[in-house]
């Protein structure tokens, strides 16, 4: 869901080339926790101030899915900040993105965007709605083994990379006479579990390779991933790290 923010390397457990620690550390180096400041807050009221495209005007053919627009994600409602089903990221991770899809089409595959950028706003609901009841229905779908107070402790924080404008969460699909239908990665979109972890070694042999086949496509574009989200990915290096946004999504 997101990266040095909203999945804290330091609180989760992961079980990848002999333990916990290698994965921290590599989460640390990853995501620059140890020296990273709060970025500042741009003004910009809109995707042209802040140099954003929509995604779908470079590759039409992308599906976009912006979960937080609607209901179809663990707070069960639409998310503040998120008006519209449209994928805005800052030009240079647009057209990264555009590319990865260009190499797909040719393989009769393509992407399914569920989140692009993100307003500072949309983030601090999030933090906002862990501090509230919970809902059982939501927690078995999204954090079966996780209490929702401790979405607090590493899953949920006050600043998200997505803000950022060069994060976007997504996965691989098949697509046939103009309908795509999403690979079995082991666990859906924003599943909040272990299990997620990209090299995690319980999925099935067919997931764990559709996982590294996505994972392939966008390192091919510069778009690196998040280890412990299997559909995380950011350019590299970001074009503008210091600087988050405030917008709606419309």
């Amino acid at each position: 869901m997101t990266t040095t923010t909203w999945h804290s390397c330091a609180s989760a457990p992961v079980r990848r080339h002999g333990g916990r620690a290698l994965l921290l550390a590599a989460c640390l180096a990853w995501t620059g926790l140890a020296a990273a400041a709060p970025p500042r807050l741009s003004p910009a009221t809109g995707p042209d101030e802040a140099g954003m495209v929509d995604v779908q005007a470079l590759a039409p053919d992308i599906v976009v899915e912006m979960r937080y627009a609607g209901h179809d994600n663990f707070t069960g409602a639409p998310v503040p900040g998120y008006e519209a089903n449209r994928c805005y990221l800052l030009r240079p991770a647009a057209e990264a993105v555009a590319r990865v899809q260009a190499r797909l089409r040719e393989q009769g595959l393509g992407l399914v965007v569920y989140d692009c950028y993100r307003p500072a706003h949309a983030v601090r609901h999030f933090v906002a709605w862990a501090h509230g009841p919970d809902d059982p229905a939501q927690k078995a779908r999204w954090y079966p083994n996780i209490a929702k107070p401790a979405l607090l402790d590493g899953y949920i924080a006050e600043t998200s990379g997505h803000s950022r404008g060069a994060t976007v969460d997504l996965t691989l699909a098949e697509c046939r006479d103009g309908a795509c239908a999403p690979l079995d990665m082991g666990t859906p979109f924003d599943f909040f579990d272990t299990l997620a972890n990209t090299d995690d070694p319980r999925p099935s042999p067919g997931q764990r390779a559709n996982r590294e086949r996505l994972r392939a496509a966008m390192a091919a574009e510069g778009l690196r991933n998040y280890p412990m989200e299997w559909w995380h990915f950011t350019l590299d290096p970001e074009p503008d790290p210091d600087t988050a946004y405030d917008f709606p999504v419309r």
